[in-house]
Protein backbone atom coordinates (compact mmCIF):
# COMPACT_ATOMS: atom_id res chain seq x y z
CA UNK A 1 0.00 0.00 0.00
CA UNK A 2 2.89 2.03 0.59
CA UNK A 3 3.27 4.92 -2.27
CA UNK A 4 0.40 3.71 -3.96
CA UNK A 5 -2.11 6.36 -5.07
CA UNK A 6 -5.92 5.48 -3.20
CA UNK A 7 -8.47 6.46 -5.96
CA UNK A 8 -11.54 8.02 -4.00
CA UNK A 9 -14.87 9.62 -4.36
CA UNK A 10 -15.80 12.16 -2.02
CA UNK A 11 -18.36 9.61 -0.31
CA UNK A 12 -15.04 7.43 0.01
CA UNK A 13 -13.07 10.04 1.40
CA UNK A 14 -15.60 10.47 3.81
CA UNK A 15 -16.23 6.70 4.73
CA UNK A 16 -12.53 6.41 5.74
CA UNK A 17 -12.30 9.70 7.28
CA UNK A 18 -15.21 8.50 9.94
CA UNK A 19 -13.72 5.43 9.95
CA UNK A 20 -10.24 6.52 11.14
CA UNK A 21 -11.81 9.07 13.62
CA UNK A 22 -14.25 6.08 15.02
CA UNK A 23 -10.71 3.81 15.68
CA UNK A 24 -8.63 6.66 16.83
CA UNK A 25 -11.70 7.96 19.57
CA UNK A 26 -13.81 6.03 20.84
CA UNK A 27 -12.59 2.01 20.14
CA UNK A 28 -9.07 3.18 21.42
CA UNK A 29 -10.74 4.41 24.54
CA UNK A 30 -13.19 0.88 24.77
CA UNK A 31 -9.86 -1.08 23.86
CA UNK A 32 -7.50 0.85 27.02
CA UNK A 33 -10.82 -0.05 29.24
CA UNK A 34 -10.97 -3.53 28.45
CA UNK A 35 -7.66 -4.28 29.23
CA UNK A 36 -7.51 -2.05 32.69
CA UNK A 37 -10.83 -4.77 33.83
CA UNK A 38 -8.82 -7.06 32.63
CA UNK A 39 -5.58 -6.54 34.04
CA UNK A 40 -7.56 -6.17 37.00
CA UNK A 41 -8.00 -10.13 36.78
CA UNK A 42 -4.35 -10.24 38.32
CA UNK A 43 -2.17 -12.97 36.15
CA UNK A 44 -2.14 -12.06 32.84
CA UNK A 45 -0.50 -15.42 31.82
CA UNK A 46 -3.74 -17.06 31.53
CA UNK A 47 -6.16 -14.06 31.21
CA UNK A 48 -8.01 -14.84 27.65
CA UNK A 49 -9.70 -11.23 28.20
CA UNK A 50 -6.76 -9.80 28.15
CA UNK A 51 -5.40 -11.66 25.18
CA UNK A 52 -8.56 -10.73 23.06
CA UNK A 53 -8.21 -7.00 24.12
CA UNK A 54 -4.73 -7.06 23.12
CA UNK A 55 -5.21 -8.77 20.33
CA UNK A 56 -8.06 -6.26 19.08
CA UNK A 57 -5.52 -3.31 20.26
CA UNK A 58 -2.94 -4.99 17.80
CA UNK A 59 -5.89 -5.14 15.20
CA UNK A 60 -6.78 -1.20 15.66
CA UNK A 61 -3.42 0.34 15.56
CA UNK A 62 -2.80 -1.56 12.33
CA UNK A 63 -6.33 -0.26 10.37
CA UNK A 64 -5.36 3.15 11.70
CA UNK A 65 -1.66 2.87 10.45
CA UNK A 66 -3.66 1.33 7.21
CA UNK A 67 -6.61 4.15 6.82
CA UNK A 68 -3.42 6.91 7.40
CA UNK A 69 -1.53 5.51 4.41
CA UNK A 70 -4.52 5.63 2.20
CA UNK A 71 -5.51 8.65 3.07
CA UNK A 72 -2.26 10.46 2.47
CA UNK A 73 -1.70 8.75 -0.82
CA UNK A 74 -5.43 10.21 -1.70
CA UNK A 75 -6.61 11.63 -4.84
CA UNK A 76 -9.94 12.32 -4.61
CA UNK A 77 -12.02 12.33 -7.77
CA UNK A 78 -14.07 15.67 -8.08
CA UNK A 79 -17.71 14.67 -9.56
CA UNK A 80 -17.42 18.39 -11.36
CA UNK A 81 -14.67 16.63 -13.68
CA UNK A 82 -16.33 13.43 -14.36
CA UNK A 83 -16.95 13.84 -17.74
CA UNK A 84 -19.99 11.27 -19.39
CA UNK A 85 -18.22 10.92 -22.69
CA UNK A 86 -16.92 7.70 -21.60
CA UNK A 87 -16.61 5.00 -18.75
CA UNK A 88 -14.54 6.81 -15.58
CA UNK A 89 -13.81 6.29 -12.03
CA UNK A 90 -17.17 8.08 -10.55
CA UNK A 91 -19.35 7.26 -13.57
CA UNK A 92 -22.69 5.22 -13.26
CA UNK A 93 -22.44 2.76 -16.44
CA UNK A 94 -26.19 1.19 -17.95
CA UNK A 95 -25.18 -1.86 -18.99
CA UNK A 96 -27.35 -4.59 -21.38
CA UNK A 97 -26.17 -8.39 -20.47
CA UNK A 98 -26.26 -9.73 -23.71
CA UNK A 99 -26.81 -12.66 -22.76
CA UNK A 100 -29.84 -12.44 -19.86
CA UNK A 101 -30.66 -9.32 -21.71
CA UNK A 102 -30.96 -7.77 -18.73
CA UNK A 103 -30.40 -4.00 -17.75
CA UNK A 104 -27.27 -3.86 -14.94
CA UNK A 105 -26.12 -0.39 -13.44
CA UNK A 106 -22.66 -0.20 -11.92
CA UNK A 107 -20.74 3.09 -10.35
CA UNK A 108 -16.83 2.47 -11.45
CA UNK A 109 -15.00 3.38 -8.20
CA UNK A 110 -11.14 2.90 -7.31
CA UNK A 111 -10.44 -0.58 -5.42
CA UNK A 112 -10.68 0.79 -2.09
CA UNK A 113 -14.56 1.43 -2.08
CA UNK A 114 -15.75 -1.90 -4.39
CA UNK A 115 -18.66 -3.01 -2.87
CA UNK A 116 -20.21 -5.62 -5.68
CA UNK A 117 -22.98 -6.21 -3.43
CA UNK A 118 -24.18 -2.35 -4.11
CA UNK A 119 -23.11 -2.84 -7.77
CA UNK A 120 -19.68 -0.43 -6.96
CA UNK A 121 -16.91 -2.19 -9.19
CA UNK A 122 -13.30 -1.45 -8.79
CA UNK A 123 -11.51 0.02 -12.32
CA UNK A 124 -9.33 -2.76 -11.47
CA UNK A 125 -11.56 -5.46 -11.67
CA UNK A 126 -12.05 -7.82 -14.59
CA UNK A 127 -15.21 -6.10 -15.38
CA UNK A 128 -14.39 -2.79 -14.40
CA UNK A 129 -10.80 -2.70 -16.64
CA UNK A 130 -12.66 -3.88 -19.64
CA UNK A 131 -15.35 -1.12 -19.27
CA UNK A 132 -12.99 1.76 -18.73
CA UNK A 133 -12.78 4.68 -21.26
CA UNK A 134 -15.33 2.83 -23.46
CA UNK A 135 -18.15 5.00 -24.84
CA UNK A 136 -21.87 4.55 -24.89
CA UNK A 137 -22.85 2.16 -27.62
CA UNK A 138 -19.80 -0.10 -27.62
CA UNK A 139 -19.99 -3.72 -26.98
CA UNK A 140 -17.25 -5.01 -24.08
CA UNK A 141 -16.38 -8.72 -24.21
CA UNK A 142 -15.05 -9.89 -20.26
CA UNK A 143 -13.11 -12.93 -19.95
CA UNK A 144 -14.27 -14.22 -16.55
CA UNK A 145 -13.50 -17.97 -14.73
CA UNK A 146 -16.70 -19.07 -16.13
CA UNK A 147 -16.47 -18.10 -19.68
CA UNK A 148 -17.43 -14.42 -21.28
CA UNK A 149 -19.44 -11.96 -20.40
CA UNK A 150 -20.96 -9.61 -23.12
CA UNK A 151 -22.40 -6.04 -21.85
CA UNK A 152 -23.42 -3.25 -24.44
CA UNK A 153 -23.14 0.41 -23.07
CA UNK A 154 -26.43 1.91 -22.70
CA UNK A 155 -25.67 5.33 -21.23
CA UNK A 156 -23.06 6.67 -18.94
CA UNK A 157 -24.10 8.91 -16.03
CA UNK A 158 -22.86 10.52 -12.53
Amino acid sequence: MAGKEVILTYEGLKKLEEELEQLRGPKRMEIKERIKVALSFGDISENSEYDEAKNEQAYVEGRIAQLETMLKHARVIDEEDVSTDKVTIGTKVHLLDMEYNEEIVYTIVGSTEANPAQFKISNESPVGSALMHKKKGNVVEVAVPDGTLKFKILKIDK
